[in-house]
């Protein structure tokens, strides 16, 4: 969802910023790279590794939602990234299966989809609060590949992240590699093709892909 749907990674690393200064802790922006595509608890968990927080993990997991909700219900020009909604709109018409795997938690997925309505178009959520690992272990993908009712073979997933892109590889699914931000430190070279924009994609192309 977030850095393909909607472009929430400003206003993340804003609320995170916040909530590290709150800590009194200093991450820097190769540590914060290592953080993108994990899930939240599994970052606090880093946290409390790397830096030594005292305060208990569900109290900090609450606290960096509390950051994170702010920021987005006080942020009236956040947008889905461009053209994505007519991607999923045209994909979902022609029949295709959409899921959602992210590693957000339930709370943040919840407050995009009812902003931009897109309920209507996804058959599952799947959030990464629901498992152990956080990408770049595959087990989200391989969740969402058995709900979708296809063989990984037949899905494709669609990622920014440096972590997703290697989830999605040992998932064993195809997987498109988004690099809408040029300046993004993301590595996308494991992915099996890349695109800028979600004009580059179709029903037809992603068809074709299949």
């Amino acid at each position: 969802m977030d850095g393909v749907v909607v472009n929430t990674e400003p206003l993340s690393h804003v609320a995170n910023t916040k909530f590290y200064k709150s800590l009194g802790i200093n991450v820097t922006n190769d540590v914060y790279a290592t953080f993108i595509g994990n899930s939240d608890k599994n970052i606090i968990d880093k946290i409390i590794d790397i830096y030594g927080v005292a305060t208990d993990k569900d109290t900090l997991l609450q606290q960096c939602l509390d950051y994170y909700c702010d920021e987005f219900n006080n942020d009236p020009d956040l947008e889905l990234m461009p053209g994505v909604k007519d991607l999923i709109i045209e994909l979902h018409v022609n029949g295709m299966v959409i899921l959602l795997a992210s590693s957000s938690s339930k709370v943040k997925i919840e407050l995009v989809f009812k902003r931009f309505g897109l309920h209507p178009y996804f058959s599952h959520i799947i959030s990464g609060e629901d498992f152990e690992f956080s990408k770049p272990h595959p087990a989200i993908f391989l969740e969402a590949v058995s709900k979708s009712g296809f063989s990984a073979d037949e899905c494709i997933i669609i990622e920014d992240s440096t972590n997703g892109i290697k989830a999605a590889t040992a998932a064993g699914v195809y997987c498109i590699g988004y690099k809408g931000d040029e300046e993004s430190s993301q590595d996308t070279l494991l992915a099996n093709a890349v695109i800028a924009d979600f004009s580059e994609l179709s029903f037809e192309k992603v068809r074709n892909i299949l």
